[in-house]
């Protein structure tokens, strides 16, 4: 059944009629909660309409300091209040039922969305791309009633990891209202600023200044109380594989002390020191960066539109973040996926050294391979193969880097990619069906789009690399592009690869991935085919 123009345009005209009306009627209801404010003493916003919840005492001060951007109720000491409240009336009180502790959690009015014409709406200041951090201003998307109205940003920190968050809240193991000690968890490395922190197109799909967040923002922190979080960590680590203390015992890795550094002993099931070769361990530094998108860049970055961005979000996730749509004046997203970790192998200040050797592998999650040590690919291999070239090349005076990104099956997720396995497994695992195979499920060979992966190479400072430990085209052409060179690029030596992995390796390299030996055609791939199930004893 098809609609009209005319019908069309009617439905959008009562659409917007409809939403003008929700926005009128939203500020005639902050207004009259106004006025009831400034007559009686205020209460908390956990308070519903029908008298129900916890009376709040008056903050200590009224009146917010007239440089602050914030409203009464981002008052450090009401927020303090309103912790208190809910830690001592759900933490304390077990036979509440859940409607009780929804009513106490969380506004009987639900919000949905709000507007950027709305009464109230204020959000703090952002310029993205600015040279420094008071400038850019820091990155706010809680939805407390204490800073709703003064986000400048949408989603919500740690990812997809912030639905365990929401889990916590409703079965009160955690107060919303906590509020994080930062002491002591300042970088254990320095990542100093870089000029490409102040480009706003180097670096869009996180923020540079995440690890710097309870420094460069500690008035606002403390004094203003936004809840603002950092959204890297830097920290200092010791890296432990088997196949390391392998290629030391073979003479392949050479024990420096520095890089490369002898286990502590091992220990006999009776408690006393094992005999046993304790094999070594890799001296690293690392970084968790969490994605935090600017919505503009993203979109240019894929060459596409704003507004199309904003609507695919939206419409793919269910609907699960409608102000994607009703609040175009945020630019700043944090969607719902997974973060990368950087690790670094030598001085982290040579990564912006361009008179130091750099060696590269950018990494992409296979959890089946790199955890587990599935033959069906070359993951793992190609993994432990970089960590290897980045010790060496920071015991030659250089750096290494591996740079690792959640992006299991190719962004696909590993249910589709077990789904693949078994089609492939079904239907004749060769190589000439590969990529096929995957089209066929997903509809797309390969989601994972690495034109955002170069951002943290800018923002560890990097620019160029002598040495690339990749085959994949897509992921050159992602770095070369952004304007850092790669001097050069090598595959995974054929005897370590996996007895099953022959059918993706060919495929990719017929593929026009890069490879250093012979090219293969399309004509070459029937003759590569994996092993059956029928094959192995399950």
């Amino acid at each position: 059944m098809s609609v009209s123009e005319a019908a069309l345009t009617q439905i959008l005209s009562q659409l917007a009629a409809l939403q003008v009306s929700q926005q009128t009627l939203q500020a005639k209801l902050d207004n009259v909660l106004q006025q009831q404010n400034a007559s009686s003493p205020p209460v908390s916003p956990l308070t519903s309409p029908h008298g129900h919840g916890i009376p709040l005492p008056r903050a200590q001060s009224e009146t917010p300091p007239s440089h602050s951007p914030s409203s009464s109720l981002t008052n450090p000491s009401l927020l303090a209040t309103l912790s208190a409240t809910i830690t001592n009336t759900i933490g304390q009180d077990k036979q509440l039922s859940d409607k009780e502790r929804e009513k106490i959690l969380y506004p009987s009015r639900i919000m949905l969305s709000t507007y950027p014409d709305q009464y109230g709406i204020k959000p703090v200041p952002l310029v993205w791309g600015a040279t420094d951090p008071q400038t850019r201003g820091p990155v706010v998307c809680s939805r407390l009633p204490t800073s709703i109205k003064q986000r400048n940003a949408l989603g919500a920190h740690s990812g997809s990891y912030s639905i365990y968050r929401a889990l916590a809240i409703a079965m009160g193991t955690l107060n919303p209202t906590h509020k994080p000690d930062f002491s002591n968890t300042e970088p254990a490395v320095p990542i100093p600023y870089q000029p490409a922190w102040s480009d706003p197109t180097k670096i869009v799909s996180f923020d540079p200044w995440g690890h710097l967040v309870p420094q460069v923002f500690k008035h606002e922190l403390e004094e203003l109380g936004l809840d603002i979080r950092p959204s890297i960590a830097v920290t200092r680590a010791h890296m432990k594989l088997s196949e390391i203390d392998e290629s030391a015992r073979k003479g392949e890795l050479t024990l420096d002390g520095k890089i490369l550094v002898k286990s502590h002993p091992l220990h006999n099931p009776d408690g006393s020191v094992s005999t046993a070769d304790p094999g070594v361990e890799i001296v690293i530094s690392k970084a968790a960066v969490e994605p935090v998108w600017w919505l503009p860049g993203i979109a240019e970055r894929f060459g596409i539109s704003e507004g199309l961005l904003r609507r695919a979000l939206f419409e793919d996730t269910g609907g699960m973040y409608p102000e994607l749509i009703t609040r175009p004046d945020i630019k700043v997203f944090l969607p719902p996926i997974g973060n990368l970790t950087a690790y670094i192998f030598g001085n982290p200040a040579y990564l912006s050294d361009e008179s130091k050797e750099l060696t590269l592998r950018v990494h992409d999650e296979c959890n089946g391979s790199d955890v587990f040590g599935s033959d069906i690919c070359t993951c793992k291999p190609y993994l432990i193969y970089a960590i290897e070239e980045c010790i060496r090349c920071a015991q030659r005076g250089g750096v290494g880097l591996v740079v690792y990104f959640r992006k299991e099956g190719r962004a696909l997720g590993e249910v589709t990619k077990y789904l693949v396995y078994n089609l492939r497994k079904r239907g004749g695992d060769s190589a000439d069906k590969y990529f096929k195979s995957t089209e066929m499920i997903a509809g797309v060979k390969d989601m994972r789009f690495q034109a955002l992966m170069p951002d943290v190479l800018h923002w560890l400072g990097i620019k160029k690399i002598d040495n690339m430990v990749s085959m994949s085209d897509m992921k050159y052409d992602a770095i070369v592009g952004s304007g850092i060179p790669i001097l050069k690029r090598y595959d995974i030596p054929d005897h370590l690869l996996p007895p099953d992995s022959r059918v993706e390796i060919d495929a990719k390299i017929a593929a026009g991935y890069f490879t250093s030996g012979k090219q293969l055609t399309e004509a070459d791939l029937v003759k590569t085919v994996g092993r059956a199930w029928e094959e192995t004893e399950h």
